[in-house]
C-alpha cells in the first residue's frame, strides 16, 4: 500500500518571503523522506490553493491524504478555517487532518538556535531576557500555549522569557523588551515565533528596536521539518488500526 500523500497547508501572504520559505520547508521535508510524495496549498494569496490541490490530486487517482496545518497553534485557522476547505475535498479522498506543529520541544530549540545565529552567546543566556514574539489570535487556548512554553523556556536557564504578541492580544513587543530591561536582565533578544517573514514579524521587528538583538524566524529549519514529519508520521498511525480492518 503507498504511503499517504502529506499536504502541508500554508496560510499564504502577499509578502513574496512567505511562499519561498514554505517551498523551501516543503523541499527539507521532501529531502528527509523521499518515499513520501509532499505537496503543498495555500489557504489565501498564494497558489495551489487547498481546494486546488486537492482536485488535482484527485485527478491523478490520489485516494489518502494527510493535510497538515502548516501552523504553529490551534487557533482559527487549524479548528475552522482548514477543516472547512477539507470538507469540500472530493468524496474519493480520504483526508487526515494532522495536529499543527507547536508547541514542541524541537520549535523551542529552533528558537534557541536562532538567537546564537543571531550573534548572542551561550554564555549570555543567564543574563539574557528573551522575548517570544508570537502573532497573537483571540482564542485563549492559543495564547495560553504561548505562555506555557515561555514558562518552560524559561526553566532552562534563561534571565526571563516573556510571551508578546503582534495583533489581537498584549502586550506588545515593545512593552515587553522595556519591562525585562527594567526588571534588571542585561541584556534583551527577541524571539519571533513565526514560521515565515511577512507582516506580522516584520511588526514585530520595528518593536525590537530597544532591544539588544533580533532573531530570525523560524523557517526552514530541519528541527521544523522534523516537526512536520513527527505529525505526519502521528496522522497516518493514529488510523492504522482502521485501515487494518478494512
Amino acid at each position: 500500500m503507498s504511503k499517504p500523500v502529506l499536504l502541508v497547508i500554508a496560510h499564504g501572504s502577499r509578502d513574496p518571503r512567505h511562499a519561498a520559505t514554505v517551498h523551501d520547508l516543503v523541499r527539507q521535508v521532501r529531502a528527509r523522506r523521499p518515499g513520501v510524495r509532499v505537496e503543498t496549498g495555500f489557504l489565501e494569496f498564494n497558489l495551489p490553493s487547498v481546494s486546488g490541490k486537492l482536485e488535482s490530486l484527485t485527478a491523478e487517482g490520489v485516494r489518502d491524504v494527510v493535510a497538515l496545518p502548516l501552523l504553529l497553534s490551534r487557533a482559527f485557522h487549524a479548528k475552522a478555517d482548514i477543516p472547512s476547505v477539507l470538507s469540500e475535498a472530493p468524496a474519493r479522498l480520504r483526508i487526515r487532518q494532522a495536529e499543527v506543529l507547536g508547541p514542541s520541544p524541537l520549535l523551542t530549540a529552533a528558537l534557541e538556535r536562532r538567537l546564537y545565529e543571531a550573534g548572542l552567546s551561550p554564555a549570555d543566556k543567564s543574563s539574557t531576557g528573551v522575548v517570544l514574539a508570537a502573532a497573537g489570535s483571540t482564542d485563549p487556548e492559543a495564547i495560553a500555549v504561548i505562555a506555557d512554553i515561555a514558562r518552560e523556556w524559561r526553566r532552562t536557564g534563561w534571565c526571563a522569557v516573556r510571551p508578546a504578541f503582534a495583533s489581537a492580544s498584549l502586550p506588545r513587543t515593545e512593552e515587553v523588551v522595556r519591562e525585562l530591561r527594567a526588571g534588571g536582565c542585561a541584556r534583551v533578544a527577541v524571539a519571533p515565533y513565526f514560521l515565515a517573514p511577512g507582516r506580522l514579524p516584520d511588526r514585530v521587528a520595528r518593536g525590537a528596536g530597544g532591544a539588544d538583538l533580533l532573531a530570525g524566524v523560524l523557517g526552514a529549519a530541519p528541527e521544523v521539518a522534523h516537526v512536520v514529519l513527527a505529525r505526519y508520521d502521528a496522522a497516518v498511525a493514529a488510523s492504522a488500526p482502521a485501515a487494518a480492518g478494512l
